[in-house]
């Protein structure tokens, strides 16, 4: 295992005052998300920190200027154990991220960006 990139080694979760900073709607969604999966079972944090870690090493150097690289790292985290534990079907996860991103293409500037109700997979 080579030695951890230092431009690298100051990704970690953003932070204000009063706790995480996030960039942006989606990345507080994405962290909610994680707990939420977590108080149910689906992982415990070490997996979590693993999966996470794992992702971060993926990063290049450009990412780590990056405010949304941190972010990214933690969505494919949540994507990669969904898969593992099966608890979504790589057919599910694209079906999300097309009907998020047809969403968003939807939403004028400064709205929230609202997923039909109901199942999306």
């Amino acid at each position: 295992m080579s030695a951890p990139d230092p431009a690298l080694a100051a990704i970690s979760i953003p932070r204000g005052d009063e706790g995480p900073v996030f960039p942006a709607p989606w990345a507080a969604r994405a962290f909610a998300l994680a707990v939420a999966l977590n108080e149910r079972g689906v992982f415990v944090w070490h997996e979590w920190s693993e999966a996470l870690g794992a992702e971060i090493a993926r990063l290049s150097e450009t990412d780590a200027a990056d405010p949304e690289a941190y972010w990214r790292a933690w969505l494919a985290a949540l994507e990669s154990l969904l898969l593992e534990r099966q608890v979504a079907r790589p057919a599910d996860l694209v079906t999300l991220r097309e009907a998020w991103r047809d969403a968003a293409q939807r939403t004028p500037h400064g709205q929230p960006i609202e997923l039909p109700a109901g199942p999306q997979v």
